[in-house]
């Protein structure tokens, strides 16, 4: 395989469309994305409130889209969208991180994949899990079939997969609400998932944010840490291991990480990526991964001392309790005291007035 480049720079809140912009062209991101094809824009949305790290910021997605249309890519074949989850709300979502403002002034559409066209999908590629845990087969948005795909993810940690990013970005738009079944095999999952996006996809990119990445119990309840940091690539599997590197993980150490390197979908050694741009080689965020308290109920029923009752809690007509468990610890109680005090004092920073004056 030909090494993979990673293109990564420093920004600003003052310069941060302008980086976006150069931080495409240095990628040469037009070998990849043809602006004579129809492209989705997959934004990530963990949290239906906005809470800094969490989910694709407002200026992420305008310096996207200001570049593509400076390059002169159409609206009419630019397709913004993201999916539910038994937790989130997609078109409040987009209002409260602030998405709409951006999508209103480019004359873009957001499309919420709650509304659109799913099919059965057969693919042909073995998959490590995904058939077994939807047996009466894979349903897929059939619009995202034969378009090319720009992720949108942040620099963050997951207390199910380590890390999360360009590859676990495809689990909001490829899978159902109730792809959450993944978790018990998330690694194995984000490695269906790319399979999957080979077969469907002509070309995938991802350009992930880095100004405000997420320490400690992600993808919600974290500790959002100021890196001014961009990255983009056409190897996803590249993209998420520096990454990682730079939050201060082994990338080969992340089980997701390794079986794509193995399984020849991408390239997660470090040593053998280019890296184009800003000198990362002595950067280390220091990161560690925390679970929250859901992750980490939802880990005991799945592959715990409490997995007897998976079956019953959630594989039955009972499983309604577990999102309402989750909305009431994460909406009602940890966001208005915990969240709100780091809210307020992110509010202070100039990204947080960067993120107010959207």
């Amino acid at each position: 395989m030909s090494e993979p480049k990673v293109a990564v720079l420093k920004t600003s809140p003052d310069t941060v469309l302008e980086d976006y912009k150069k931080l495409l062209l240095l990628s040469g991101y037009q070998k990849f994305i043809s602006r004579d094809k129809d492209t989705l824009i997959k934004l990530n949305l963990s949290w239906t409130k906005y809470f800094p790290s969490c989910s694709s910021q407002p200026w992420q997605l305008e310096g996207v889209l200001k570049t593509l249309l400076e390059d002169g890519f159409k609206t009419e074949k630019l397709f913004p969208v993201e999916n539910r989850t038994v937790v989130t709300d997609p078109i409040k979502g987009a209002r409260e991180n602030r998405w709409m403002g951006v999508l209103n002034r480019y004359d873009l559409e957001f499309i919420p994949l709650t509304e659109v066209e799913w099919i059965k999908y057969k693919f042909k590629s073995k998959l490590l899990k995904l058939n077994t845990l939807f047996p009466k087969g894979i349903e897929i948005p059939r619009m995202f079939v034969g378009k090319q795909m720009i992720h949108l993810p942040t620099v963050k940690t997951h207390g199910h997969s380590i890390t999360t990013g360009a590859i676990k970005n495809a689990f909001g738009g490829l899978l159902k609400e109730f792809r959450h079944y993944g978790h018990k095999y998330i690694h194995e999952v984000l490695v269906d998932l790319m399979l999957m996006q080979k077969e469907i996809n002509p070309s995938v990119f991802a350009v992930m944010d880095g100004t405000v990445c997420g320490d400690g119990a992600g993808p919600r309840t974290m500790e959002p840490k100021i890196k001014n940091f961009l990255l983009a690539s056409s190897d996803s599997v590249a993209i998420d291991s520096i990454a990682a590197k730079l939050m201060g993980f082994e990338p080969l150490s992340i089980p997701y990480l390794r079986m794509c390197h193995d399984m020849g979908l991408g390239v997660a050694d470090p040593e053998k990526i280019e890296i184009i741009g800003e000198d990362i080689s002595s950067v280390n965020f220091g990161f560690k991964v925390k679970k929250s308290f859901v992750i980490w109920g939802d880990q005991m029923l799945r592959i715990g001392h409490l997995r007897f009752l998976e079956g019953i809690l959630l594989k039955s007509p009972l499983v309604g309790w577990a999102p309402f468990a989750s909305n009431l610890y994460h909406d009602f109680f940890w966001y208005p005291t915990i969240g709100r005090s780091i809210i307020n004092r992110f509010k202070k920073t100039e990204w947080g007035e960067l993120f107010e004056r959207y």
